[in-house]
């Protein structure tokens, strides 16, 4: 299988080729055209300055058909005239005193032809008038030698432009095909496992897009491939707890460590439950993945949505003396989500703020309506995070509290869940926080 190189290489040769020959035949036909125009014209100019100097000489045309006959036999016939044949001569009254093209001598010649005709003119005197047939256009050595030299000089010349040219396809084949090579070994390098390998971009063209693109596909396929490996571990981690709680207390109890008592059997249960949450939540994130998590569409008034999340809070907030408010004029927009679904995102969100919410504080609900969406808002008075956790709270099982256990709350999968809901639904979801404010989670939805 020839590579590319030698494809382009030989197409550059061929279009090389191609129009280097053209070009030689068109100059090799013109110039013989033209140099055989020029010895016929030279042969014209000799044959009437011939004629003026027989005339000037005689003072009449008597005799010149003798003058111009050729003996075929002549020992040099290109110094000759052209045959009498060729040519005629008329006299001032237009009657021919030489034979040729068809008339004799004394015919009167047609009026368009002496007009066509070369004049002859002696001392500034017009004598008569050459009309010329078809002079061949012999040569004689020198000027045959003068046309080899010239064919031979283009055939040099085209050469020449042949190896320039096979120089030039190939140094613009392989500088064509380097970003072309440089992508297939990235691409070799991926399929041995090297994930991440960058191809230099060299220029701005379709090659330069096509290696940006590359690069881009290049470091988002090693960032996936870091974050599934990072997710397995923690999956594995996350499950090992509680699988390691049931399975100590159940031999403990087993054992006779432990007695079988009710206190011990709920602890089994609980962590039972928080590994059946833990396995409900990974597949809702894998349905999300997939593109299969279903969202049945309904109708749904902003207001009532927050105002029975603050009922359903309205308890576990008041035992941790925390108030939730809600800001959401009735005349807002009718949104079309699903409402399990979105409640679903909301409760993680205000999980999440109930957690950090300090006793005393507050958490807000508010909707505003923007252009074309609605922009749903959960404001806490925790003590807010750092700017750079703000963009990462979404990520899965992300803490922006390393000290935080498991005991201190979830298994760090509900803003990640909410943000696949959120995006199932076409909207957009963000954090923002502030040192005095705390944290405020906005999730934008299309009316």
């Amino acid at each position: 299988m020839r590579s590319l190189t030698f494809k382009m290489v030989l197409a550059f040769l061929g279009i090389a080729f191609v129009s280097i020959a053209l070009i030689v035949l068109l100059a090799r036909w013109r110039t013989n055209t033209e140099f055989s125009r020029f010895v016929v014209d030279r042969k014209e100019s000799d044959l009437v300055e011939k004629l003026e100097t027989y005339y000037r000489a005689k003072g009449s045309w008597d005799g010149i058909s003798k003058y111009f006959a050729i003996d075929n036999n002549s020992s040099n016939p290109e110094n000759a005239p052209p045959r009498a044949p060729y040519f005629i001569v008329a006299d001032e009254n237009g009657q021919t005193v030489s034979p040729g093209l068809g008339y004799g001598i004394g015919q009167q010649v047609q009026h368009n032809k002496l007009e066509r005709g070369i004049p002859i003119d002696v001392d500034g005197e017009r004598v008569g008038t050459l009309i010329v047939g078809q002079i061949p256009p012999e040569k004689n050595p020198r000027e045959k030698e003068f046309l080899q030299r010239t064919n031979l000089m283009l055939v040099y010349s085209a050469l020449g432009a042949s190896l320039v040219a096979l120089l030039i396809g190939i140094f613009l084949s392989q500088t064509l095909t380097r970003p072309i090579r440089e992508l297939t070994s990235a691409t070799h390098a991926i399929a041995e496992g090297e994930l991440g390998a960058q191809v230099s971009v060299r220029s701005k063209d379709e090659m330069g897009k096509l290696t940006t693109s590359f690069n881009k596909m290049s470091a988002d396929l090693a960032r996936s491939t870091e974050a599934r490996k990072q997710m397995t571990a923690d999956i594995a981690h996350e499950l090992r707890t509680p699988l390691s709680l049931i399975i100590g207390h159940a031999e403990a109890v087993r054992d006779g460590v432990l007695p079988p008592t009710e206190e011990n059997f709920e602890i089994v249960r609980q962590e039972a439950l928080r590994l059946e949450h833990l396995v409900n939540d990974l597949r809702t994130l894998s349905l999300a993945d997939a593109g299969e998590l279903s969202i049945n569409l309904q109708t749904v008034s902003p207001q009532k949505l927050l105002t029975d999340l603050q009922a359903t809070y309205q308890h576990i907030a008041g035992q941790k003396n925390v108030k939730i408010s809600v800001d959401a004029p009735p005349e807002l927009p009718m949104l079309n989500i699903d409402p399990d679904r979105m409640t679903q995102v909301l409760t993680n969100i205000i999980d999440n703020a109930l957690r950090h919410t300090p006793d005393g504080g507050q958490i807000a609900l508010s909707a505003k309506g923007l252009q074309d969406d609605v922009e749903l808002s959960i404001q806490d008075s925790g003590p807010g995070i750092q700017g750079e956790d703000a963009n990462r709270i979404f990520s899965r099982f992300y803490r922006a509290d390393k000290s935080r256990t498991r005991g201190d709350g979830g298994s760090g999968l509900g803003l990640a869940i909410a943000k696949s809901i959120v995006l199932a639904h076409n909207g957009k979801i963000w954090a923002e926080s502030a040192p005095v404010q705390g944290l405020t989670v906005k999730i934008k939805l299309p009316i």
